[in-house]
C-alpha cells in the first residue's frame, strides 16, 4: 500500500519549466522554501519542522530534532513548506526552480523507493517522502566530488520532483558497466550505483584541458540522471564575463563596444 500521497501533475514549458500539481481536498505536498510559483485560493501553506514524512514519529522531540537536523547538514533549512488543499474540490499549486532548467518527475516506487540526488536538485514531493542525508562511502568522492561530501537521499513510494539545468539525460547502466562524467553534471542516481571520484589521466590534461582534476565514476547496475548545464558552471561563466568586463571597462552589449564616451568627446 502506497504511503505517500498520490498526486496528479503536469510539467509546462520547455527550457524554463514549472510543474503544476493538482491536489484533492485535504491532500498535501511539501516543497523547498521559495519554490512556489502560484496557487489557488483554497491552498494553504504552512512551515513544517523537517520533511513531514512521519518517519520520526514515536522518537520523541530529540528524534524529530535529529531528523530535521539532517537538512541543516545538507545546507538546507530546518523547515520546509507544506501546501494543503483546504477546499472541497481539486485545486492547483505550481513550483519552479530558481534558474533555467528542466523538471524531472520520479516515482520512487519505480526505483526501489530510494533516490540519491544532489542537494540543490530537490524541488518538491508528495507528502510522505522522507528527505535524508546520504554520506558518500568513499572519502575521495566527498572531498573531490565538486558538490560536497553530502548528497540527499529521497526515500518513499510516491512522486518527487527534481530540477536541473540544461538538457536532462537518463542513462541506464548494466551490471559492471562504468560511466564517467563531470561531477557537477550528476543530478541523481539509484541506490544501486557505486559512486566514486578519480583523477583524470594526468596533471597536464587537467591543467591545460580545462576539464578539472576529477571526474565522477559511476558503476552499474542502476539508473543515472545528468544535466548538461550545472548552475555552478553557469555561475562561473557569468562571474568570469562580468569580471573581465569590469576590469576592461567594456560594455559587451553596447554598439560602441570598447569605445567610451570620453574617447569620442575627449577626456576633459
Amino acid at each position: 500500500m502506497r504511503k505517500a500521497v498520490d498526486i496528479e501533475f503536469a510539467v509546462h514549458g520547455d527550457d524554463l519549466q514549472f510543474v503544476e500539481i493538482m491536489l484533492d481536498p485535504s491532500e498535501s505536498i511539501i516543497a523547498e522554501a521559495g519554490a512556489m510559483m502560484y496557487m489557488d485560493d483554497a491552498i494553504m501553506m504552512d512551515a513544517i519542522f523537517g520533511d513531514g514524512s512521519g518517519r520520526d514519529e514515536g522518537k520523541g522531540l530529540m528524534g524529530k530534532m535529529l531528523g530535521a537536523g539532517k537538512r541543516v547538514v545538507t545546507g538546507e533549512s530546518l523547515f520546509m513548506t507544506e501546501f494543503t488543499n483546504r477546499g472541497y474540490e481539486k485545486k492547483a499549486v505550481a513550483f519552479a526552480g530558481t534558474y533555467p532548467g528542466k523538471i524531472i518527475p520520479l516515482d520512487l516506487g519505480d526505483y526501489g523507493e530510494e533516490i540519491i540526488c544532489q542537494r540543490d536538485s530537490f524541488l518538491c514531493a508528495a507528502k510522505g517522502i522522507a528527505i535524508e542525508i546520504a554520506f558518500q562511502k568513499n572519502i575521495g568522492a566527498g572531498l573531490f566530488g565538486g558538490e560536497g561530501f553530502i548528497m540527499q537521499r529521497l526515500v518513499g513510494d510516491g512522486l518527487t520532483f527534481l530540477h536541473a539545468g540544461g538538457t536532462i539525460i537518463q542513462k541506464d547502466l548494466k551490471a559492471g558497466e562504468v560511466f564517467k562524467l563531470d561531477t557537477g553534471c550528476l543530478v541523481a542516481m539509484t541506490k544501486t550505483i557505486n559512486y566514486d571520484v578519480e583523477m583524470v589521466g594526468n596533471i597536464k590534461s587537467a591543467i591545460f584541458g580545462g576539464e578539472g582534476l576529477f571526474l565522477a565514476t559511476l558503476k552499474g547496475p542502476g539508473t543515472v540522471w545528468m544535466q548538461s548545464l550545472p548552475f555552478s558552471r553557469l555561475a562561473r561563466k557569468i562571474f568570469s564575463v562580468g569580471a573581465k568586463g569590469k576590469s576592461s571597462g567594456k560594455g559587451e552589449g553596447s554598439l560602441l563596444g570598447g569605445i567610451g564616451i570620453g574617447d569620442l568627446f575627449g577626456n576633459d
